[in-house]
């Protein structure tokens, strides 16, 4: 049992080293390992000791350690509690999960390639969980929907700053990233399983903007509403939360 328990504990570390990798080379388009801060190119025995600072800006790359710990932690806790999808399911859907939180919270955008993989991963899940044809309307209700959302969100922020005389918005309210992403979630979470992940992404993005908006009062004394808040991490947070309850 305890060498198991190494195992599967090796194998979320191998996966975190992989997520940390992707998640700083595919935003730049390059594939050479380099710093997620300065962002210049990084010997390979310099990259995977990322304790160490790095030898162009001396910074630390915590986040790669984090990554580490989270993913090392969530395998051994599915592999000893495996949920009812089973742990291969949950455990990659973890996996993509930590990549496109990383990737936009520090990016903020959320790539079509790791949109496509997510729709691989949804459709295949998808039809083995629900079938086919729930698979299908939940993709398209989920792309729909967003999409619905992100054109009357950016519309009215145009609509606002056009009437105040103010140049248009440098960061839309939602970007198309998301649209492509909530396609993917709603593959996997078929129709209208779609509804209740949805549901749960806002409630986890609303929660975290009141608890944002307390700490900039207590900090600045002011209300900072015009801060940019990836939306992201709380789509695929809410549509695993959907899988669990």
């Amino acid at each position: 049992m305890l060498r198991d328990a190494l195992g599967v504990l090796l194998l979320g570390l191998l996966a975190g080293l992989g997520v940390n990798y992707l998640a700083d080379v595919m935003p730049r388009e390059r594939w050479a390992p380099l710093c997620l801060h300065c962002g210049r190119p990084l010997a390979w025995k310099d990259y995977w000791r990322w304790w160490l600072p790095c030898p162009h800006c001396g910074k630390r790359r915590w986040r790669h350690g984090v990554v580490l710990a989270v993913l090392g932690v969530v395998s051994v806790v599915l592999w000893w509690r495996p949920p009812e999808w089973g742990f291969w399911a949950m455990w990659a859907l973890s996996v993509y999960a930590a990549l496109v939180i990383v990737m936009d919270v520090e990016h903020r955008l959320i790539l079509h390639a790791v949109s496509g993989a997510g729709a691989l991963l949804g459709a295949g899940l998808g039809v083995w969980r629900h079938g086919w044809l729930t698979t299908l309307w939940g993709g398209l209700a989920g792309a729909g929907i967003m999409l619905a959302l992100f054109l009357a969100g950016n519309g009215y922020a145009m609509w606002k700053a056009k009437r105040a005389g103010e140049p248009p918005p440098e960061e839309p309210v939602l970007g198309f990233g998301d649209v492509t992403l909530m396609g993917a979630l709603g593959l996997l979470l078929g129709w209208p399983g779609i509804l209740a992940g949805l549901t749960l992404g806002i409630l986890l993005g609303g929660g975290f903007s009141l608890l944002y908006l307390a700490y900039g009062f207590v900090r600045w004394r002011a209300l900072k509403t015009d801060a940019y808040i990836p939306y992201g991490p709380f789509l695929v947070l809410g549509a695993l939360l959907a899988i669990v309850l």
